[in-house]
């Protein structure tokens, strides 16, 4: 009982401080109102919307279970998976958040991979997509697409190892065998596609709604001090400063912000990649609200894609320390072009789109070449 009127009492204070703060600084919240519908309609919007109709096109159409039949020989020995739940890996790796925990969690509401299956492949699914990583955050916020190449090996890398772990997550109980369906059993594509665009567009509102949200919350605990005190508290207390922690806290919160502000930081290039590499490892509440509210109504256990993503980040940020021991890379402080991120703020809903389809066509060839190769190879009896 105490707990819970603890609980109930800290609720409730934190309604009162996000009122106070928005009558405070009204002029600030609009803004950030403002700037978070921008980054919805330039960025998420153009981005996410397609890879989410073409992730639940695949599932609607059975093509999951084919996809799972030429990747099973992965999926299996490497993650305890069915190859079914591959669709919900290459995608994430491809579409980026929260595309792979949705596809994850639809996977299991079709019946293509058992309870524990879902649980454990959201612990490493959910990873943010290379035109984010090489475009957003090397070529724009770093100015050099060699870190945008570091940070994405580092990310793809963790994930994969995330994934390692858990495999021994329930270890006893039984591989699921997916299903292929035939095209009875699959939906129509008039259907399919129909039911795709409509469950994928209330799926954009949900994340665009948490993004304008955590965009108003981030400037209102910068303009109420709560922030930049909290910043010197941890600071303090971890030994890492003040200026570090606060970069920390807002990626924290949430992810993009927290990226952002790495660039007036006055740090080494090590430590600002390893803050880098750990928020696009944990992803930000703001990402996390959106896959736990696609978690709620399914039944699934949220721990193991918690537990997940904060190994994600250390272990990305471990991994950024090993590359650039093993890499000369050195990026001097006179290398930083701001103009860069200007160019980058002002994209358009068209070039997004545009930039966003090159990048992931690119990788999707890959993925498909390397699919058939398997599918050849299993035919001829090289991989049994």
């Amino acid at each position: 009982m105490k707990r819970m009127y603890l609980t109930d009492v800290l609720m409730g204070a934190s309604v009162l401080i996000c009122i106070v703060g928005l009558m405070a600084e009204p002029a600030a919240a609009a803004q950030a109102s403002r700037d978070g519908i921008k980054l919805c309609l330039d960025v998420i919007v153009p981005s996410l919307f397609p890879f989410f109709v073409l992730s639940t096109l695949t599932v609607e159409l059975g093509l999951a279970g084919y996809l799972g039949k030429a990747l099973e020989g992965i999926m299996r020995p490497l993650f305890r998976l069915n190859g079914a739940c591959s669709a919900a890996v290459v995608l994430g790796f491809v579409g980026g958040y929260p595309v792979g925990a949705k596809t994850a969690i639809t996977l299991y509401e079709k019946g293509e991979c058992t309870k524990t299956e879902a649980e454990r492949l959201l612990s490493f699914c959910n990873n943010s997509g290379p035109a984010f990583i090489l475009g957003a955050v090397g070529a724009g916020i770093f100015s050099n697409s060699a870190v945008g190449r570091l940070l994405y090996l580092a990310h793809a890398a963790a994930s994969i190892t995330v994934g390692l772990i858990f495999r021994f997550y329930k270890y006893r109980e039984p591989i699921g065998k997916g299903r292929v369906r035939n095209s009875r059993a699959a939906s129509k594509l008039s259907k399919a596609f129909t039911l795709s665009v409509r469950s994928s567009f209330d799926t954009i509102l949900g994340v665009c709604a948490f993004v304008i949200f955590f965009s108003v919350a981030i400037r209102m605990l910068y303009a109420m001090g709560i922030l930049p005190m909290l910043g010197g508290f941890f600071g303090n207390m971890l030994g890492i400063g003040a200026e570090s922690a606060e970069r920390l806290l807002t990626g924290i919160i949430e992810i993009t912000s927290g990226l952002w502000t790495l660039q007036g930081i006055s740090v080494d290039i090590a430590a600002k990649l390893a803050m880098a590499a750990f928020m696009l490892g944990w992803a930000g509440l703001s990402v996390h609200c959106q896959v736990l509210s696609f978690i709620g109504e399914s039944g699934l256990s949220a721990w193991t894609y918690v537990a997940g993503k904060v190994l994600h980040g250390i272990i990305s940020a471990a991994y950024v320390f090993v590359l650039l021991k093993v890499f000369d890379f050195k990026m001097p402080v006179s290398n930083y072009l701001l103009e860069q991120v200007d160019d980058l703020s002002r994209l358009d809903f068209g070039s997004t789109l545009s930039a966003t389809l090159r990048v992931t066509a690119a990788i999707s060839a890959a993925l498909a070449v390397c699919a058939a190769l398997l599918v050849i190879a299993r035919r001829k009896k090289v991989i049994l």
